[in-house]
This record gives C-alpha cells, structure tokens and sequence, in this order.
C-alpha cells in the first residue's frame, strides 16, 4: 500500500473528492469512508455504534484493533512472567485490567497523534481521510474525546499498585513525545518501542510492586521487538513519507530492511530468552519462545521493501506471534506442580 501526497504540495491535480463508495450528499451529512485504510471493516461495534460516532471509533483506531493487541501482549507476557517468578497462578484480575486499558490507552494515544500530525495526515492519500484530517470532527471534539479516553485509562491504573501508578503515569512522557520523533529523526520506531513495551514493567510491578533484572530484560526485548514490526509496518509508506520529509527506520534501512528487522528480532529473542532465564522459567515458557522466534524469523524472511500489502498483513501477524509467547508463559504456570 503506498500514500500519496494531496494538497498545494502535491504535484499533479488537487482532488480532494471522497473516493467512490462514500455515503452521503449533504453538508449536514457528511460523506463517510465506508472503512479507512488499514482498518478491518465490518466490526461489532461499528455495527452496533450510531453512525455519528463512527468518526471517534475511528479515531481511536477501535477498526484497527491490532493497535491494542501490541500495547497489551507485553503487559501479559510480564505478568505472566511474574507468576513463574512466585510460582504462583495467573493474575486473571490483571489480565482483565490490562485488555481494558490496552484498548483505553490504545485510543488515547492515537487520539493525541492525530491532533499532532492532522496537518500532515491531510496531505497524504492513506490518512487524509481520518476523522481529524478530513474535517468529521474538530480538534476541540478531539481534545475532549483524549480527555475522556485519558481518564477511563487513570480509573484502570488506579486499581493497581502505587508503584505500578507511578510506572504508568511515567510513560506518558514517552508517549508524548513519539509524534515529533519522525519530524526529526529517522527512528521513530525507537521511541513507539519505548512507549509500546512499557507494559512489559508494568504487569511485573503490578505483581510485586517492585521492578527486578528479569522485567527490564523482557522490556528491552519488547522494544526491540516493536522496532522490528513497525519497520513492517511503515514500508508501506516509504515513498510519500521521504516526499513528505518524514523519518523511518524503513527509509534508513533503505534496501537493506530485510536484514534491519531480523537484527531488531534477533535481539528481541535474545534479550526475552534472558529475562526467561531470570526469572527461572522452565520448558514450555521456552517452547513458546521458539515459537515467537520462528514467527518472527518468517516475517523477516518475507518482508519486501516493495510490497506494501504484504508488509501490512506481516505487521499485523504480530498479534499471533505475541500470542505464542503468551502461551507458553500461561502452559508453564498450568503445568506447574500444584
């Protein structure tokens, strides 16, 4: 899938018409992209939703739930990691509050992001039709809708801890500060991992309320593993996004992204298999490593600079390679004696 530039910067004619498909005729009713790019359409809650809250759904990328997925893995794969710790069972309770602030916190963050990257998104075909870039909704509507998702988030984060409260509210620093990175730098992947893998401290702290060498370990796996995944996923947008001056890792790595995202995973295995080895886990917790580490390994063996279409179902494929490593934490803590 490649982006294409609209508006004054664009070469060529300047048409700024929905796509063919679009409902709607008047100025009081909008006319609505059926889905948006990226999104997997035809979601229960688009169906059940009114459709003039279809524009916040979509802005809190609920058509895109892979999002959310990515943010909540880390947060139980270290839970579930503190229990082999203790050898105890699964916090359920954690792993509960942790899918609902996942999807919570999902959407407040991409909320900010189009507040801050609106102008930009405008101008490109593939995101010139969210809900902030094409004009359904305002940015004060915006504002609000964050302010609401911020405190549903803050209500989650208040069931846990102090210590695990203070680590949430810490990573808010890094989340706001990812917009700008790729108006600046060529790593804005960098710091989406350190704000993605955050939960990898948090589901540990949330158990014992105190951070060790094993959580660190699984952290800086995860951030490694989210730079590999997001260099997937920006590989669609190479072309405009060197025309839009954007930075990526993508673009960095230029023809070489198919061997910068096995680097990015095979330290992602590395660093994971040594908090796994901190933290004294066993067999099937190392089973389902392997299985991460094959996943993955089949991602970057497929990835084509020039296939965006591919590199967007790769980018989405993550869930179920998160999922493996998951399970074999939570077969561990099953099969432990009793």
């Amino acid at each position: 899938m490649t982006q294409r530039l609209t508006g004054p910067e664009a070469p060529g004619p300047h048409d700024q018409s929905p796509p063919a498909g679009f409902a709607g005729s008047s100025a009081n009713d909008p006319r609505w992209p059926p889905a948006l790019p990226d999104s997997i359409s035809g979601q229960l809650v688009f169906r059940l939703a009114p459709r003039f809250w279809h524009p916040l759904l979509q802005l809190a990328r609920l058509d895109r739930p892979i999002g959310w997925w990515l943010l909540l893995l880390p947060c139980w794969w270290s839970s579930a990691l503190a229990s082999i710790y203790q050898g105890g069972p699964l916090r359920v309770r954690d792993l509960l509050l942790f899918f609902i602030g996942a999807i919570v916190m999902r959407g407040a963050g991409a909320t900010y992001n189009d507040i801050i990257d609106r102008d930009i998104d405008a101008k490109v075909e593939r995101t010139k039709w969210r809900p902030l870039a094409s004009g359904r909704i305002g940015a004060t509507t915006a504002v609000l809708f964050l302010a609401a998702q911020c405190l549903a988030g803050l209500a989650v984060l208040l069931m846990f801890n102090g210590f695990t409260i203070l680590l949430g509210l810490a990573s808010l620093g890094v989340v706001g500060l990812y917009p700008f990175m790729k108006r600046i730098s060529s790593w804005p992947q960098a710091v989406l991992g350190a704000a993605f893998a955050w939960g990898a401290i948090v589901g540990w702290a949330a158990a014992l309320g105190s951070l060790a060498l094993a959580p660190l370990l699984l952290y800086l796996g995860a951030v490694f593993w989210t730079i590999g995944y997001d260099t997937i996923y920006a590989v669609q947008d190479i072309e405009d996004d060197a025309l839009a001056g954007i930075g990526s890792t993508a673009r960095a790595l230029s023809g070489r992204v198919r061997l910068g995202v096995g680097f990015f995973y095979a330290l992602a295995v590395m660093c994971i298999e040594t908090a796994l080895l901190a933290a004294g886990a066993g067999s099937p917790a190392h089973g389902g490593l392997v299985l991460f580490a094959l996943h993955l390994a089949w991602q970057a063996m497929r990835v084509d600079p020039s296939d965006g279409a591919l590199a967007l179902r790769l980018f989405r494929s993550n869930r179920d390679a998160g999922l493996m490593l998951f399970a074999g934490l939570a077969a561990e803590i099953f099969l432990a004696p009793k």
